[in-house]
């Protein structure tokens, strides 16, 4: 587990076809619905038996050791990997009964699996204004409207001075802003950021979940999910958490009841102390010698 660094400057279309609507809560108040989620492929059952819902007003964190189904989760979610049996429904609109294309619009993620398809002469403001239709690569002439939206969320993301720069030439922190600028060209309900730490020194890291804080606090912003192996990485704004193990749902429910000595250490496998600290958390791995004699 990581320490945390102070914070110097803390600062064509298809007709879309309606889920039927849930017996305990208003359908409009579910953003993100998903019910006995089940994902087989040949032998290996990578999911099984997954509930979870976000909910307006919600922002949820995704923790689990490697192998637990996050990845899995997460492509079912955006409509990448089809499950075998269950249901994803988005803002009341069913994967399956919906077209899959116009529900990724609501749906913006941030992973480091996009970077190497982003060109390395592409501009920054170029790959913002890409994230308009969930394209990469922008090949089509963008629009006044479009580059005004785009120049407008660089400056929300604090990387005016990088509109021309090409990708190549970025650092990790600021690929990553811009890739949450992109994300948020579609205007989703849905924000994904998926391990976004992933390659960050501790002080770039740091003033990053500060900026996350801060778009998690930002009004009519879309609801968070953050996945990430690092307990430290759970900014206050956060007021959820799933923790997998196994494919399973090991827990669920607001962060105070999830983020725990006890259900770390069992969804971890391992002795993990964990404490809250000004709305942050401290975790701590117990040391495991696997084998006696060396």
């Amino acid at each position: 587990m990581q320490a945390i660094v102070g914070n110097p400057r803390r600062p064509h279309k298809t007709r879309l076809k309606s889920a039927a609507p849930s017996p305990n809560l208003p359908t409009l108040s579910n953003i993100l619905k998903v019910t006995a989620l089940r994902v087989v492929r040949g032998r290996t059952e990578i999911l099984r038996g997954i509930d979870w819902r976000v909910q307006k007003g919600e922002h949820w964190v995704i923790l689990g050791p490697n192998g637990s189904g996050k990845t899995s989760l997460l492509k079912s979610i955006t409509g990448y990997l089809s499950p075998t049996s269950g249901e994803i429904a988005l803002l009341g609109e069913s994967y399956g009964q919906s077209d899959w294309r116009e529900l990724r619009l609501k749906v913006g993620i941030v992973t480091s699996a996009l970077q190497a398809s982003i060109p390395p002469a592409e501009a920054a403001l170029d790959t913002v204004v890409s994230g308009r239709y969930a394209q990469l690569d922008l090949w089509a002439r963008p629009t006044r409207a479009e580059v005004a939206d785009g120049r407008k969320l660089l400056r929300f993301v604090g990387a005016s001075q990088l509109a021309a720069r090409e990708w190549t030439y970025l650092s990790q922190g600021e690929r990553q802003r811009i890739l949450i600028a992109r994300s948020l060209m579609a205007r989703p309900k849905l924000l994904i950021l998926d391990e976004p730490c992933a390659g960050l020194d501790p002080v770039a890291r740091e003033e990053f979940l500060w900026f996350v804080e801060n778009l998690a606090r930002r009004r009519g912003g879309p609801a968070l999910v953050l996945v990430t192996h690092h307990a430290e990485e759970i900014m206050p704004a956060f007021t959820h958490a799933l923790l997998l193990r196994d494919g399973c749902a090991y827990a669920s429910g607001p962060k105070a009841n999830v983020i725990t000595s006890r259900r770390l250490s069992g969804a971890f496998g391992a002795r993990i102390s964990v404490r809250e600290s000004r709305g942050r958390y401290l975790a701590a791995a117990g040391h495991h010698r696997r084998n006696p004699m060396l």
